[in-house]
């Protein structure tokens, strides 16, 4: 065999070994039963032309590779925003292993949630055995303050009651009655991980604010001058959290941020290892209700959340994901409104920085055609910059994106001379984008991990910016938002349009007359 103490060699290389070569032949051969090379190859033609998108983008009843996760990784997501808190999923084991798998495999740590196991048995006869064993199980061995409990699609197809059940559990003595179990009922069939963190995100503060399932009496807000931000879900968190947290210093207003997970997602290898570390306290949760405001990132992610903290009295100042200029101008504006403080000379000289800084490569950049998908909040901000650029967003795709998301889209467009003829897809998945990028090509695609493919099928140039990004490292420790994360956006811009130039150029006496060494 190729593979020996003395010879070891990457999984790459590995299966390219003659050994390796020759099972998968006899496997094609004697096992699979495939179509002719030919015949597969003609197919796969078929489906770059535009008689194939036609009937690509005439299907209703199919989702082929959505760009989007389901509701109950949103509120994993949540759980992990607030201090010493466990995820608990009431639902199979497996679903879980999928959502501890996907947040370990974007952040490079370890995300911790539980589940109630549910199997056979529980899908015929209710799963509030495996409610009352689980709690007593999560709150003895991991020794939370809090327990924030969502649900899978079993629970939700038999109609498991959470809140009945969390309560019979309490009964039980699986947990002290005054320890608090704040749920949210997380269908992964309907949705998306937006709808699922604002699912769980209003199951937090309705818990805290309205009286625990009416078990305590409710909150009664008493104003005062303070501001509440929330994020959204974000796959820069790490990064963004940490230049949110700046912004406000600089302003010298204390900020309360509402689900906070940046802490659990980037310890560090110091011999100690955090269960919890960062996040919302309960006391923080508690006072939010008191503030004058609160800032919303993400207005698509958090559409109950906002009319339940409108209906309390409060302010509620929503944004769509602020990228680059404008986006962080009109942030910057609302703190300044919000608190009565002038913006900080050190954020005005930011701005004249990325300002100068888009100057400098605009050459490079203007007239680049840009395909781009992820959640709706996110598009909106990356769609803004791209036009500040010069560059022009073609295809913004949205699988959780509704009508109403792609009029502001369109909005956008019209906006800017750098819009004219760019589309927006709502509702669309990454097959249709595949169409797209064969019959209305563009220079790059912004996307997450699994775009790869779509790079791979069509050729166009991937540049990673949308969760979840598996196969690059740390991208999550930088900001996306803000002036500064403006600037990171661009370096990263520009670092896919230069490799890809240099790779279009890099054949000695026949391409490398553009091969230079300034750019």
């Amino acid at each position: 065999m190729p593979q020996s103490a003395d010879k070891i060699l990457d999984h790459e290389l590995l299966f390219r070994e003659p050994e390796y070569q020759e099972i998968f032949r006899s496997k094609k051969e004697n096992f699979e039963f495939n179509h002719s090379d030919e015949s597969i190859k003609q197919i796969v033609e078929w489906t770059k032309t535009e008689d194939y998108k036609q009937k690509n983008f005439a299907r209703e009843a199919l989702t082929v590779n959505p760009a989007k996760a389901c509701q109950p990784l949103g509120a994993v997501y949540v759980a992990n925003g607030f201090a010493k808190t466990l995820s608990f999923v009431h639902g199979s084991q497996g679903c879980v292993a999928y959502y501890r798998s996907h947040f370990s495999r974007h952040f490079k740590e370890p995300t911790s949630c539980v589940s109630s196991s549910m199997t056979e048995d529980a899908a015929v006869f209710g799963g509030l055995n495996n409610m009352i064993d689980g709690l007593a199980n999560a709150y003895n061995l991991y020794k939370p303050e809090m327990i924030a409990v969502s649900t899978t699609c079993m629970a939700e197809v038999i109609g498991d009651d959470l809140d009945a059940f969390i309560k019979n559990a309490k009964q039980k003595g699986s947990v002290p009655d005054a320890f608090d179990v704040p749920f949210a009922h997380t269908p992964a069939f309907v949705g998306s991980h937006i709808t699922g963190y604002d699912n769980a995100l209003l199951g937090v503060l309705k818990h805290f604010w309205d009286g625990k399932s009416k078990t305590a009496e409710p909150l009664v807000r008493v104003p005062n001058d303070s501001i509440n931000f929330i994020g959204g879900f974000d796959g820069f968190v790490v990064g963004n959290m940490k230049e949110i947290r700046r912004i406000f210093d600089l302003f010298g207003v204390k900020v309360n941020i509402l689900c906070d997970p940046s802490g659990n997602w980037d310890t560090p290898t110091d011999g100690e290892f955090r269960m919890y570390d960062g996040g919302t306290t309960k006391e923080e949760v508690e006072a939010a209700l008191h503030a004058k405001a609160t800032i919303v990132f993400q207005e698509y992610c958090c559409e109950k959340t906002t009319k339940f903290i409108a209906e309390h009295g409060q302010e509620v100042v929503v944004l769509n994901a602020p990228v680059g200029v404008a986006g962080t101008d009109r942030f910057l504006m609302a703190i300044a409104r919000l608190t009565g403080k002038p913006i900080p000379a050190e954020l005005e000289k930011e701005r004249g920085q990325l300002i100068d800084a888009m100057a400098d490569s605009q050459a490079h950049l203007h007239g680049k055609r840009y395909a781009l998908y992820g959640d709706p909040d996110q598009l909106l901000g990356y769609t803004e910059f791209l036009l500040e650029l010069g560059a022009e967003p073609a295809h913004v795709l949205a699988t959780n994106g509704n009508e109403t998301w792609a009029g502001k889209v369109r909005a956008l467009f019209e906006s800017s001379p750098y819009g004219a003829g760019c589309k927006v897809y709502p509702t669309r998945d990454l097959w249709h984008m595949r169409s797209l990028l064969f019959t209305e090509p563009v220079d790059f695609l912004i996307g997450n991990t699994y775009g790869k493919y779509l790079e791979r099928d069509t050729g166009t140039p991937l540049i990673r910016l949308v969760f979840p990004i598996f196969d690059r490292h740390h991208y999550h420790r930088f900001p996306t938002w803000g002036y500064a994360g403006g600037l990171r956006l661009l370096v990263t811009l520009l670092d896919e349009f230069f490799e890809t130039l240099d790779a279009n150029t890099i054949i000695p006496g026949k391409t490398d007359y553009s091969y230079d060494i300034i750019r």
